[in-house]
């Protein structure tokens, strides 16, 4: 059964209860604590990029192509549409050769406020690069590019989403039930709570090993550390919890409740979904979770905003907070 991970309250009241499952895996893959199911089957979304981005490195096109350390990153992003983001990805596109149709994600407005007000204002249309996987789809464009695959890279059957079901597969130790289609067009592939929270130990130990895979693995999880905010983007909670942690942590959302984290000093990995799929409750509780863990200081203003927000009404009065289960804590 699913676990509490995160409350509402309201004055005294506990008014709604989130429930869901997560699974810390050691280095030999096997799990040291775990709420809720481990055996749960789950689709990952967002929080397997990093994953989807192997096959870009072990099958030499990223060297090939002489990507930095910040396209990996962005290859493993959600960004923000932001404009170092989407001038990376135009920067990205043009080094290959390709424009914004050649991308298959589709159009999305940007998550940043900023352009966007801008864009609004001069009456632009949102392009596929401003999409918050167009960096990945970048990654895949340029995998795509070194296999000599055809245009339509996000089919489940085309080489490049092969590769990616292969590594996905490797690094989970499961063979995957199955895929469902994410909102960038992609196949994304199941797997449980115990396999992808083993496939993030697998990340978190990869420097430890010298197989190309784990090399892969290593440079991936490096460049996440390096460039917090090419990961997500200001203000996204991805970005303020790696910048706030005090050692390397690689952290991922994804779409429906879903978070990882990438522990290199500790050898750990972390699977969390939340079952309602509500960001807010998966959001506290990966900071419960780095808390628990003493990855994070509680009380730091970065951490509170999501594992003690306050709720607060038109007035701004405040009427309540968000908090994280107490057996996550505890």
């Amino acid at each position: 059964m699913p676990a509490p991970l995160a409350e509402i309250w309201r004055g005294p009241f506990a008014e709604s209860l989130h429930f869901g499952h997560a699974v810390i895996c050691g280095a030999d893959g096997e799990i040291t604590d775990c709420w809720g199911d481990p055996q749960a089957v789950v689709l990952p979304r967002s929080s397997a990029k990093m994953i989807q981005a192997l096959p870009l490195v072990t099958s030499g096109a990223a060297d090939s192509r002489g990507l930095s350390e910040r396209q990996l990153a962005l290859a493993c992003a959600s960004h923000q549409g932001a404009t170092i983001h989407v001038e990376a990805v135009q920067n990205w596109l043009r080094d290959l050769g390709l424009t914004d149709t050649d991308l298959r994600c589709g159009p999305e407005m940007t998550r940043d406020r900023d352009l966007a007000r801008e864009m609004i204002k001069n009456d632009d249309t949102p392009c596929q690069w401003h999409n918050n996987c167009s960096g990945k789809h970048s990654g895949f464009l340029t995998l795509n590019q070194h296999l000599g695959g055809g245009p339509e890279y996000v089919q489940p059957d085309h080489p490049v989403q092969q590769a990616c079901l292969d590594s996905f597969e490797t690094v989970t130790a499961q063979s995957s039930p199955g895929y469902g289609i994410d909102g960038c067009s992609a196949p994304n592939f199941a797997t449980t709570m115990h396999g992808m929270a083993r496939a993030m130990s697998f990340f978190a130990t990869a420097h430890d090993r010298s197989d190309s895979l784990s090399r892969a693995a290593a440079r991936l999880a490096a460049a996440m550390y390096a460039f917090p905010e090419m990961v997500a983007g200001e203000g996204r909670a991805c970005t303020l919890l790696m910048r706030a942690a005090k050692e390397p942590v690689a952290l991922k959302t994804g779409a429906e409740g879903y978070f990882i984290a990438i522990l290199p000093k500790r050898g750990l990995g972390v699977a969390l979904k939340v079952q309602d799929g509500a960001t807010r409750a998966s959001e506290c509780a990966i900071a419960a979770l780095l808390v628990r863990m003493g990855v994070v200081e509680a009380q730091d203003p970065s951490v509170v905003q999501f594992l003690n927000p306050d709720i607060v009404n038109r007035r701004g009065i405040v009427t309540g907070q968000i908090r994280p289960a107490a057996d996550l804590m505890h």
